[in-house]
């Protein structure tokens, strides 16, 4: 064995190391043979002799390039990525590029103590024995979180935080004078003062909230959130900026608006809503003289839609934008926040509650500003006309889902003759929707009834019926209607040839095509259940395809789960200035123009048409663009968010129900157990691995199911299965079955 210059022993995994170390600390620097020699200090020839070896394989790994015939330096192309650090409890950690590409293994001493979620620059590492591609982290680009929350452990000389998950390698150190009086066994939010070095392993923080006792339900909510890194308050000075807004409609402002106070106007939210962002209007229009032009003119309100030719709908909008200006203290907040919060039991606003739910919310018999699409429509809903534009409104009456689901199914209500005329347009917009390629996802929510406390005493799932289905085609009419207005930019004739001017920046919300791998994987899999599904073919007859496939299944006992992986066949919808069109809605231009209280993109549409209308130009990109990846992040992080209340008020609910037994159905398949729905409550649980005792399971990914290797026994998505519930584990959101003896 060779030696070098200190006489210790040198062998090929020792001077691998040793030579990825050199060219990862100086990675844009180019080193010759002898200077080589000379760093890792290799005086004989047989060590020099197996550096050069070592090399000639690490260039053919594509870890070095050859610069020259006695010289290296780090192949950066390849070598040298920027991405993120995922993080996993077992250790098998892994970083996932930029670009897109497969995760990388990244072992725990090569981590550099990131972070899960962390943006990192790692090196790739020479694939010598294990031929595993693996990385090493060379720098932490940012941290994803700079606070944590928990559980506090105080001792007589320390204190530390407690985090649930994977986030963090290890417990959190806070100094005894950084507690802000937090107690032993107490919930808080703690803030990053120390990150790991190689100097110390050790993470540091200093308590910037004591949210309180474990178990109670504020502090419980109030932990979510702050894992998420959410606010769970508003800050004061905010409050006190919309405290000073003028609510009052001035004569002034109402000459410069469309004056709609005598339409018959309504709104229709769920029984509990505070904020009423969007509403309705109708009247009858009479036919005009000559179809050549002209402005058409309304009847009075109320009465005369029986048997009307043409109807005027109005969409109106709370004109948000009014209030809140751009660049000011209120809006600084709902940028950074993006979106309202809903968990099981509140909502946290992205606007404060003076005007999400007084100035701005489209509260019954009081005038309000908004921004409004108004329609002509035939009696099939084909749109004869419309304009945008600002308006005054006074609503008369404002409806909860289910009296409007009691007036369509015949009972005798207030204006019954305009909400089954809208129902009956609705139903018109939402026919042709799906005969244009729309696809059908008619997915539950679960849902909590809760005590004054926030204890949930009821669990179910909110179904979609004709009156949400009626707010929600014309909500869908006016977000489309509003993003072709701006994008469909229509040609210019000219003497010589026509040519199409540029559409002006907007943001609109797209949904990309399925991917085509899950497509196929989807296909194959129904064939098993004697279905058909095309995979090939125009965006419109792959989605009429889905559409078959998800009527064919209706009421089958496989139906959940065919819905369940043709989700995961569809990709994220998301905010951008790039439109691509949405292809679940078969819509070539969508946007979100119809709750500015709520979403930030809406608000930013909102000031898009205003300055657009104004003669405006066109807005800066870049800046948009960057508000819309804000945005869409933001509301993947409410979602996480959200449904980790509706995971903690499961455990809750089933928490005195420990031995109980019920039927369920398969919900969900990893490697590590199967989730299962209870049919009774809807509440989910898991049967973990090492409870399914009388086999060996194998994970059968690619046909969501664990196979028995001695008796083939088969669990599968969708199966009907009898559970008893084990254990419930609040602190750790975590319901666990265990299989009942079959009697």
């Amino acid at each position: 064995m060779s030696k070098h210059k200190s006489g210790k022993r040198l062998n090929k995994k020792r001077l691998v190391e040793m030579l990825q170390a050199l060219f990862q600390q100086s990675p844009n620097e180019t080193f010759s043979f002898k200077q080589i020699f000379q760093k890792l200090k290799l005086s004989t020839h047989p060590a020099k002799m197996m550096a050069v070896e070592t090399m000639d394989e690490m260039a053919w790994d594509d870890y070095l390039t050859k610069a020259g015939d006695n010289a290296y330096k780090l192949n950066q192309k390849t070598q040298v990525q920027e991405g993120t650090f995922i993080r996993k409890a077992n250790g098998k950690n892994s970083f996932q590029p930029d670009d897109g590409g497969k995760p990388i293994f990244v072992s725990e001493r090569n981590s550099l103590f990131a972070m899960n979620g962390d943006r990192v620059r790692v090196a790739m590492m020479a694939r010598r024995e294990r031929h595993i591609k693996e990385a090493m982290v060379v720098e932490i680009l940012s941290h994803k979180v700079d606070q944590a929350v928990g559980k506090l452990k105080v001792e007589k000389d320390y204190a530390f935080l407690v985090t649930e998950g994977n986030i963090f390698v290890h417990d959190i150190l806070i100094p005894k004078k950084k507690l802000k009086g937090g107690k032993d066994g107490e919930k808080a939010v703690v803030r990053i003062t120390q990150w790991p070095s190689k100097e110390s392993k050790n993470i540091v923080g200093e308590v910037i909230d004591v949210l309180g006792k474990e178990g109670n339900n504020d502090v419980e909510m109030h932990a979510i959130l702050a894992q998420y890194g959410l606010p769970y308050k508003y800050p004061k000075h905010v409050e006190e900026a919309a405290e000073k807004i003028d609510p009052g409609i001035t004569p002034e402002e109402i000459k410069r608006r469309e004056d709609f106070r005598d339409v018959w106007t309504c709104t229709i939210d769920p029984k509990d809503a505070k904020d009423f962002d969007d509403a309705l209007s109708i009247r009858s229009v009479p036919l005009p003289p000559s179809r050549r032009g002209g402005t058409l003119k309304a009847s009075s309100t109320g009465g005369g839609l029986e048997g009307a030719a043409l109807y005027e709908v109005g969409v109106h909008i709370a004109d948000v934008s009014h209030y809140v200006k751009e660049g000011s203290v209120i809006d600084k907040e709902a940028v950074k926040r993006a979106t309202s919060v809903y968990l099981v039991d509140r909502t946290i606003p992205m606007l404060p509650e003076r005007l999400c739910n007084f100035i701005c919310s489209l509260r019954p018999d009081e005038e309000k500003l908004c921004y409004s699409v108004i329609f002509t429509l035939d009696n099939e809903a084909n749109i004869k006309d419309y304009h945008i534009a600002h308006t005054v409104i006074k609503s008369n009456r404002r409806y909860a889902y289910e009296e409007v689901q009691e007036i369509l199914m015949g009972k005798d209500g207030d204006y019954t003759e305009e909400l089954r005329t809208l129902d009956r347009l609705a139903k018109r917009l939402r026919e042709r929707r799906f005969k244009g390629g729309a696809v059908k996802f008619d997915r539950e929510e679960l849902h909590f009834d809760v005590d004054e406390q926030g204890k949930p005493t009821r669990a179910y799932f909110k179904k979609s019926n004709d009156a949400t289905q009626l707010i929600e085609e014309f909500m869908l009419l006016a977000n489309r209607t509003v993003a072709e207005h701006i994008g469909k930019v229509k040609s210019q004739s000219s003497k010589s040839k026509s040519q199409t001017s540029k559409s002006k920046t907007f943001v609109y919300r797209v949904h990309d095509q399925p991917d085509p791998t899950k497509l196929e994987t989807l296909r194959e899999f129904v064939v098993k259940f004697g279905y058909k599904l095309k995979t090939a073919g125009t965006k419109g007859a792959i989605s009429r395809s889905l559409n078959a496939l998800m009527d064919s299944c209706q009421g089958k006992r496989e139906q959940k789960l065919i819905e369940t992986v043709a989700l995961r066949a569809m990709m994220k919808a998301k905010y951008s200035t790039h439109n691509i069109g949405h292809y679940g809605l078969a819509f070539e231009y969508y946007t979100h123009f119809t709750s500015p209280i709520r979403r930030y993109p809406d608000t930013m549409v909102h000031r898009l048409l205003t300055k657009y209308q104004d003669g405006a130009r066109s807005a800066n990109q870049e800046k948009y663009e960057e508000l819309c990846e804000h945005s869409s992040d933001m509301e993947q992080v409410a979602q996480q968010a959200e449904r980790d209340s509706i995971k903690y008020k499961v455990v809750e609910f089933m928490g005195d129900k420990i031995g109980n037994e019920y039927d369920a159905h398969i919900s969900g398949i990893q490697s590590y157990g199967i989730y299962c729905e209870i049919d009774e409550n809807h509440c989910e649980g898991m049967v973990s691995m090492r409870d399914l005792d009388d086999d060996y399971y194998d994970f059968d990914e690619r046909n969501y199911c664990l196979v028995g290797r001695r008796h083939h026994h088969k669990y599968q998505l969708g199966d009907p299965i009898r559970i008893r519930v084990a254990r419930a584990n609040l602190e750790k959101r975590q319901l666990d079955f265990v299989l009942a003896e079959e009697k």
